[in-house]
């Protein structure tokens, strides 16, 4: 039996299931995932933090948008708090004080300049010919990622949604002026197809008909170590390296590290490469007196970018009923709770909400016909039903 909704959501990660749960208070939506469990590949696999001066202009507009929800969620939203302060500390030596510099200059204000010793006297850890300056982002912050989505998808299915798992999007075809999606799991029919598909969104848009516009999925390492005996890690900083190297941050006991890699990958189940563990535990050695004996853990993720690093928010310009929710970059998380109500806007035909605009999110600089050349930057091609 085929089932009829107003949006089909391609894509159950916190993106998909932040928008799906927006759409939902006012029609009728379908939320298909294409793994068992919604957020498996880019979601479940983040850092979880939140920094607003990290990104191009674009997300820093939406990270501060979207920093009231996460502080303070609307009422049965989460069982546990979504925010727990985290300072970020970004260290540069003599020679990124350059890349210091440009950090300070985007954060227009936001971060805190520190001299070697200040850095020292926050980040004992430290080696001290690893820094020569720092900044502080007092009012950064951890994330609780499975807390922020599974808030979401209640939210979803208290509004009437129907999540679908296991159901991976097989065809696509255009039917009676809406669409008709084939999937694993049987068949749905929808006026509108929101593209959240992460890694997998050009290939979700080419099965559209659509024309791909150039997401690169690039791949991320994290490493989970032992903390040094006896040492109470919990309020140390997140300390990240001036030109993202490396970063290190205290993580349920243990410590996360990472390598920054940026690996351009084709869409899979990315796993860890050795060379990249190795490479992320000898910049940490080499910055740090932490004594890395085991790792405990490891995992990779995907964070998927479009060519000009900003999120793709927005219908096709040459297909009808077909939007675009995808590139976040390693982004999605802290920008969520401003993205899912752009797109939802966007998607009914509606003005952006006045609390974005004043934080300056601008439809013109996410949406995909910026991509094309020759393409109208914004399309106006919404979907009100309500």
């Amino acid at each position: 039996m085929m089932e009829t909704v107003d949006y089909l959501v391609v894509g159950a990660g916190v993106a998909g299931a932040s928008v799906a749960a927006e759409l939902a208070d006012r029609a009728r939506v379908c939320l298909i995932e294409q793994e068992e469990q919604p957020g498996y590949h880019a979601t479940g696999r983040s850092a979880a933090i939140f920094a607003r001066n990290y990104g191009v202009a674009a997300v820093r507009a939406l990270t501060q948008a979207s920093e009231t929800f996460f502080k303070t969620p609307p009422a049965g939203f989460a069982q546990a708090p979504l925010f727990k302060p985290r300072q970020i500390l970004e260290i540069g030596r003599e020679d990124q004080l350059g890349a210091l510099a440009a950090s300070a200059a985007a954060a227009a204000g936001v971060l805190t300049t520190l001299s070697r010793s200040q850095v020292l006297a926050l980040a004992p850890m430290l080696r001290p010919h690893s820094v020569a300056a720092g900044l502080l982002d007092p009012a950064a912050g951890d994330l609780d990622v499975h807390e922020l989505l599974s808030g979401w998808l209640r939210l979803f299915k208290a509004r009437g949604g129907r999540l679908m798992t296991g159901a991976a999007l097989l065809e696509l075809s255009r039917k009676d002026g809406g669409w008709r999606a084939r999937t694993a799991r049987g068949e749905v029919q929808a006026r509108v197809v929101v593209n959240a598909a992460g890694a997998w969104a050009d290939g979700v848009a080419e099965l559209a008909g659509a024309a791909a516009l150039g997401l690169t999925p690039r791949r991320r390492t994290g490493v989970m170590v032992d903390a040094p005996p006896g040492a109470v890690i919990d309020d140390w900083p997140m300390v990240v390296d001036a030109d993202e190297l490396f970063y290190f941050k205290p993580d349920a006991g243990r410590i996360m590290l990472s390598p920054g890699d940026a690996t351009a990958t084709a869409p899979c189940d990315a796993a860890p490469e050795e060379l990249d563990v190795a490479v992320a535990i000898d910049r940490v050695l080499a910055a740090t007196t932490l004594d890395i004996r085991r790792v405990r853990s490891r995992w990779a993720g995907l964070r998927t970018f479009a060519p000009d690093e900003h999120p793709v928010v927005g219908f096709d310009v040459a297909t009808p009923g077909f939007f675009w929710l995808a590139g976040q970059g390693g982004f999605g998380i802290q920008t969520a709770p401003a993205l899912s109500l752009a797109a939802a806007a966007l998607i009914r035909g509606e003005p952006l909400p006045e609390a974005l605009i004043a934080n300056g999110v601008d439809a013109r600089a996410l949406s995909p016909g910026r991509l094309i050349p020759g393409s109208a930057a914004v399309s106006e091609m919404g979907d009100d039903i309500s």
